[in-house]
């Protein structure tokens, strides 16, 4: 499985983004994909997570009420739509994949996101 995560960018504070993340491969249904973040000097954060069939979706205390996670499973895509950016939200944003919701095997390169103060 190859991951494509895409959106990344720079925008002002209160604004949004949506992330993609593209996979190869024709099992995107058979594996929960999840977010996560990173920002220099700390270690990888849980974001957002979704089931195989999208009906569970877990989110980190910090991104609740403005973050969504959704797939298209016909488009082997996961999307990671972010609203009412702040400024914490900074990080490079990655997608993964796995066999169980938080144990991830496939990971996609990254996309960067910067919220403007």
């Amino acid at each position: 499985v190859q991951l494509q995560a895409s959106g990344g960018g720079l925008v002002q504070a209160g604004g949004s983004l949506r992330l993609s993340c593209a996979a190869s491969g024709r099992t995107f249904s058979s594996y929960d994909m999840g977010w996560l973040r990173q920002t220099p000097g700390k270690e990888r954060e849980f974001v957002a997570a979704i089931s195989k069939g999208g009906g569970t979706t877990d989110y980190a205390d910090s991104v609740k009420g403005r973050f969504t996670v959704s797939r298209d499973n016909a488009k082997n895509t996961a999307y990671l739509q972010m609203n009412t950016l702040k400024p914490e939200d900074t990080a490079v944003y990655y997608c993964a994949s796995g066999r169980r919701l938080y144990e991830y095997d496939y990971w996609g390169q990254g996309t960067q996101v910067t919220v403007s103060s």
